[in-house]
């Protein structure tokens, strides 16, 4: 199981690598299914085009901890093998990777369910700042905390 937080200039983790390192549960042998999400930088809004996004979060080991934490109870709620978390923080373009997650489990049900609940309570529960810089100006969005 890996989670971390990292500044989006280090070295990039992929869907891929989570998926490995994943699949080295010792739980593999009783599991039928790995969900992943990859959320990425949208381009475009309604009224905007995106230059870049800027996300920070205040204390990065206070963030990692919070994700370790939704990790833990949503394993335990759905009865799944492993869950996996990478999320980025800095400045980013179009398409760049923000949010991995891979959710390691016996049934398709449970692990799917896992995957969308560690989605959202990411999402809205833990704390980072999101800056959308466009030729309309700078939109700022706080989330979670």
């Amino acid at each position: 199981m890996t989670i971390k937080v990292i500044e989006a200039k280090e070295d990039k983790i992929t869907t891929a690598d989570l998926i490995n390192e994943i699949k080295k549960s010792q739980k593999i042998d009783y599991s039928g299914a790995i969900f992943t999400f990859e959320g990425i930088v949208r381009g475009k809004e309604e009224n905007m085009n995106l230059k870049k996004l800027i996300l920070t979060t205040p204390d990065k080991n206070k963030t990692q901890k919070e994700i370790e934490k939704i990790v833990e109870n949503t394993k335990i709620k759905y009865n799944v093998h492993e869950i996996s978390v990478i999320h980025y923080v800095g400045e980013f373009y179009t398409g760049d990777m923000l949010f991995l997650v891979a959710v390691l489990g016996a049934h398709r049900k449970e692990t799917l369910d896992a995957l969308k609940e560690v989605i959202e309570s990411v999402k809205y529960n833990v704390e980072f700042k999101k800056e959308e810089i466009s030729d309309e100006g700078t939109k700022t969005i706080l989330a979670g905390g």
